[in-house]
């Protein structure tokens, strides 16, 4: 069992149209990646797609993979290629709940964004993670 320290928030650094299929095309033909970058990818829709089983290692911080679970969104960059939050409101639901799940498994770990770990010179999630989570206000179904 792995000690899990961090969950950690991604961006695909690709446009919102991209396919998970593209994505590890990317992983494999060009980083060499034998494993996906991330344990959980959120298409447009909202559907979380697993990629890797959490006992397993990803490769999404490099120096930090042994105690993280990974989670993705597709999107976060514009049609230049420069950082931005251009999640769906359903990926934006689908991250909130998948990360309230997560955290009830891994209760002490800390929820944090790619950016926030030290010497990490990127974006990566194209919007600040522990900002959001402080003043996001999820939806509730009534019951009917």
């Amino acid at each position: 069992m792995r000690n899990i320290k961090y969950i950690v928030v991604h961006c695909t650094a690709t446009q919102p149209t991209a396919t998970v299929e593209a994505i590890k095309k990317y992983w494999k033909g060009v980083r060499k990646w034998d494993k996906p970058g991330y344990h959980y990818l959120i298409l447009r829709d909202g559907e979380i797609v697993q990629l890797l089983e959490e006992k397993e290692i990803s490769y999404g911080a490099y120096g930090h993979n042994h105690d993280c679970i990974h989670i993705a969104y597709i999107g976060g960059i514009d049609k230049e290629g420069k950082p931005v939050d251009n999640r769906s409101a359903r990926q934006i639901h689908a991250m909130f709940d998948k990360l309230v799940e997560l955290s009830n498994r891994y209760r002490s770990a800390e929820i944090l964004g790619h950016r926030d770990f030290p010497d990490v010179n990127k974006a990566c999630p194209s919007f600040d993670v522990k900002e959001w989570l402080k003043n996001y206000e999820p939806e509730f179904k009534q019951a009917a």
